[in-house]
């Protein structure tokens, strides 16, 4: 969770008072987002079935799907997508991190 959660502070900063078309135009920048969303797929991943049964609220399984189809399609990736992640996907996804991070009993997940 807590990868998770710097991934998307990382994500906010790179994309501050930043258009996409800016963002698309800066390889570096650009590249840095897209790898933070792989990253935020693979630590998604590693959270146990458990704990992503307990919350169905957030789509984990869309989350790794956008890792999967970064990492696989890396050549080709739309940037169309990645504006809607950005925009649509990402805001959401932070305030159920939080509220995850604030409310579980990590100790009790960890003896699971």
């Amino acid at each position: 969770m807590e990868h998770i959660q710097e991934c998307l502070g990382r994500i906010a900063r790179y994309t501050a008072d930043v258009t996409m078309e800016q963002l698309a135009a800066d390889d570096m920048r650009y590249y840095a987002v897209v790898k933070n969303i792989e990253i935020i797929g693979e630590a998604a991943n590693m959270l146990t079935a458990d704990f992503r049964d307990a919350h169905p609220e957030t789509p984990w399984k869309m989350i790794s799907g956008m890792r999967n189809y970064i990492v696989h399609e890396y050549f080709q990736i739309d940037n169309d997508v990645v504006r809607d992640v950005l925009c649509n996907d990402l805001p959401q996804l932070d305030k159920q991190i939080a509220k995850y991070l604030a409310e579980t009993d990590w100790e009790s997940w960890s003896k699971q």
